[in-house]
């Protein structure tokens, strides 16, 4: 199930995601912004579940099922640049920029920003194609939120 995603997703010239797996990529990166540290804690689990609940209006089960899913393909998908770049071309800015916002309430919901989880969520903003200041923004709203 997972290779063919892949496969689609990393093509070279990857077609716009369906919703349900613009969902799923999306949550995949969530995750493996989460385990970036060596650590995934129980508040970035919850975090993650709130997150994906809330933007795609999923009860607890497809949540719990979806986050599921998608530590399953952050643990087969390619590395970070070539399953971020694809997700960049294949989902709209604006969703690209509400992703940075989450992937920072993840980072933030243990309490603690681990070099690792800056440093990498700097790299995947940059391939999604979200500027620095965009990214900053959305940090603040994400530590707003918290």
């Amino acid at each position: 199930m997972f290779a063919d995603f892949l496969k689609r997703l990393t093509s070279p010239e990857p077609a716009p995601l369906p919703d349900a797996d613009a969902r799923l990529a999306l949550t995949a990166l969530l995750v493996r912004i989460a385990r970036s540290d060596g650590a995934y804690d129980p508040e970035e689990v919850a975090r993650i579940d709130k997150i994906t609940a809330s933007r795609f209006g999923l009860s607890p089960f497809e949540t719990a099922k979806l986050r599921g899913e998608a530590e399953t393909l952050e643990a087969e998908a390619p590395d970070t640049v070539r399953f971020t770049r694809a997700i960049k071309d294949a989902v709209p800015y604006e969703d690209r920029l509400g992703v940075v916002e989450a992937l920072w309430e993840v980072v933030l919901a243990d309490g603690v920003r681990e070099e690792e989880e800056n440093a990498l969520l700097r790299l995947v903003a940059n391939l999604l194609g979200v500027n620095d200041r965009d990214s900053a923004l959305a940090r603040q709203r994400a530590q707003a939120a918290s």
